[in-house]
């Protein structure tokens, strides 16, 4: 039984403990950052993936000017 009643107050101390971090306003100004630096990254590689794109293009173009010219 003792076990039983240490476990409640380890599960109501945990809980305790995350109500207080969720009401803290600078765990979400964390969370916003993060979601920002998400949103940037998800941004830069997709305009990379396009100029990737580009720039295969463009090497296979001299790839072939080169070949036809020899």
């Amino acid at each position: 039984m003792d076990g039983e009643k240490d476990m409640k107050n380890k599960m109501m101390l945990l809980l305790v403990k995350a109500q207080d971090l969720l009401s803290r306003e600078e765990g979400q100004d964390l969370v916003e950052y993060g979601l920002l630096i998400a949103l940037i990254a998800f941004g830069a590689i997709t305009g990379m993936r396009g100029l990737a794109t580009s720039i295969n293009t463009a090497f296979q173009g001299i790839g072939t000017t080169l070949a036809g010219a020899v």
